[in-house]
C-alpha cells in the first residue's frame, strides 16, 4: 500500500528553510530533497504560497522562503494547504448497499473513522511549526549537533 507522504515532506522541507530564512530555495532542490519531481514540489508549493505560508522570488538567486510566523500556523494548515488528503486508506467497500449486514458494518466503520479522523484533525491542530522546530533544536542539542539557544 502507497502512502501519502506529502504532509511529511512538506513539515520536513519547511523546518529546514526556517533554519536558514535568508536563503531562498529552488524547486530543484527541495525536489532532490524530497525525491520528488520539480514540477510536483512546484504545485505544491504554490498551494502553499496561495495559503501565505510560503513566498516565491524568480530570478537568479530566486526560490522558496517562508512568508509566515511559525507559531501561527499548525500541521493541520500545512494539511488543509496540501488539499487535505485521505488520512486512512480504510474504507466502505460499497457506499449505498443494498445487504442489511453491509449496511451495518458502513455505519459502524464509517463512524469510527470519522472519529479517529477528527481526532487526528485536532491534534495536527494543536501542533505548530515552532513546536516542530523547538523539538528538532531540542534533538539537535542531545545529538551535540547544536548549542542550546540562548534565553
Amino acid at each position: 500500500m502507497r502512502y501519502d507522504s506529502r504532509l511529511s515532506s512538506i513539515l520536513h522541507v519547511l523546518l529546514h528553510m526556517a533554519e536558514r530564512p535568508d536563503r531562498p530555495v529552488t524547486s530543484e532542490a527541495l525536489a532532490a530533497h524530497m525525491n520528488a519531481n520539480p514540477v510536483q514540489v512546484r504545485r505544491t508549493m504554490a498551494g502553499l504560497r496561495e495559503a501565505g505560508f510560503v513566498r516565491s522570488e524568480k530570478g537568479h538567486g530566486g526560490g522558496w522562503t517562508l512568508a509566515c510566523d511559525l507559531k501561527a500556523v499548525s500541521m493541520r494548515d500545512i494539511y488543509a494547504a496540501l488539499g487535505s488528503p485521505a488520512l486512512f486508506a480504510m474504507g466502505n467497500r460499497s457506499e449505498n448497499p443494498n445487504c442489511l449486514v453491509e449496511q451495518a458494518v458502513n455505519s459502524a466503520l464509517g463512524e469510527t473513522l470519522r472519529d479517529a479522523e477528527a481526532l487526528v484533525l485536532e491534534r495536527l491542530g494543536e501542533i505548530s511549526l515552532a513546536d516542530l522546530s523547538a523539538d528538532f533544536h531540542n534533538r539537535a542539542v542531545d545529538a551535540g549537533h547544536l548549542w542550546p539557544k540562548e534565553k
